[in-house]
């Protein structure tokens, strides 16, 4: 599998788990020491893996159940060796999320290091 494809997948994989509330999925697709930061409505947030693994869960029913809208876009990845950035816009829990994603790989699998996000609108 191409690099391209690989994070792609990675990416998907990322939104599943969002989309089903899996913590399982979520620590997954992140290196463990990942960070989560953004900014939400109500201010700054910063999250581990944990953290951000346990928001995830704690979203029930799961949107893929409750009927929430499902839209993911890959807008743009960049490669660089075993590194790459990746450019992401999605919908979760009634907003659009413009995501930057930090990523790595480590022994060949392709894994999230750091979200950057911003909600549009």
């Amino acid at each position: 599998m191409s690099d391209q494809a690989a994070i792609e997948s990675c990416v998907k994989d990322y939104y599943q788990s969002l989309r089903t509330s899996d913590p399982t999925g979520v620590r997954s697709v992140f290196h463990p020491s990942a960070r989560i930061t953004g900014y939400l409505p109500d201010g700054l947030h910063e999250m581990t893996v944990e953290d951000f693994a346990g928001f995830v869960q704690s979203q029930q029913p799961p949107p893929a159940e409750s009927g929430a809208e499902s839209m993911l876009e890959i807008l743009s990845i960049e490669v660089a060796g075993h590194t790459a950035a990746v450019r992401l816009r999605e919908s979760y829990l009634g907003m659009v999320f413009l995501d930057t994603f930090g990523m790595l790989q480590v022994d060949g699998q392709w894994v999230i290091y750091s979200k950057l996000f911003h909600v549009e609108g």
